[in-house]
């Protein structure tokens, strides 16, 4: 009888307004699941302390970033607050083809642009804040923007949040610890979706035959 072979990798996408959590979720996932990668975009944002290129990014010019669209050499790209960012093709779509599992951490222009490039491998996560409040505290306790910076940011969550109906599933981030379990269960149903392998039919006639 066959017995199970590789599956097809899956790309997550997990959104939300900036100060929601998604970085602190994402982060707990990965250490959970050691199969899954974060997929490194491209941006045009400066540098910040500690980062390296490569690693949390690929930091480019806004020529090179440019470039690298005219090029077709990104999946999805958005500007957000001013600087742009997008995913380069190549190394994700090798990943899934190994069966490999593909974490994004981008924004819902982002999200549509991806499901239409790669249209049978995506699972959107839209985390949204408990209230709108709360979401404005959790931006000033993190003492790193000013008032300006405070206050064009929740503008920008507005217009993210608006945007929720255009993800598959929707997590309110009340509980840190019930958000990540909730996010972990959407991964590994996904993993299991018909979809992603490609030899059950030879599974299911062997199962069959026999």
């Amino acid at each position: 009888m066959n017995v199970a072979g590789p599956r097809r990798g899956v790309c997550v996408v997990l959104a939300s307004a900036p100060g929601v959590g998604k970085t602190s979720v994402s982060r707990a996932l990965l250490e959970m699941e050691p199969t899954l990668s974060l997929s490194i975009s491209a941006t045009t944002r400066p540098r910040r302390p500690g980062e390296q290129d490569g690693v949390h990014y690929f930091f480019r010019t806004p020529e090179q970033f440019d470039a690298m669209v005219a090029a077709d050499e990104l999946l999805e790209h958005a500007r957000f607050l001013d600087r742009a960012y997008g995913t380069p093709r190549d190394p994700v779509e090798r990943a899934l083809e190994a069966g490999r599992d593909v974490l994004f951490d981008i924004e819902w222009q982002g999200h549509l642009q991806l499901r239409e490039k790669l249209p049978d491998d995506v699972v959107g996560i839209s985390l949204l804040p408990p209230s709108m409040a709360e979401l404005e505290r959790r931006l000033r306790g993190r003492a790193q923007d000013s008032e300006a910076e405070i206050a064009r940011r929740l503008v920008v969550a507005r217009d993210e949040i608006g945007h929720w109906a255009d993800f598959d599933h929707i997590i309110v981030n009340r509980d840190f610890d019930r958000t990540v379990a909730e996010v972990r269960a959407v991964l590994h149903a996904a993993r299991t979706q018909r979809a992603r392998q490609p030899w059950l039919p030879d599974f299911v006639a062997g199962l069959l035959r026999a």
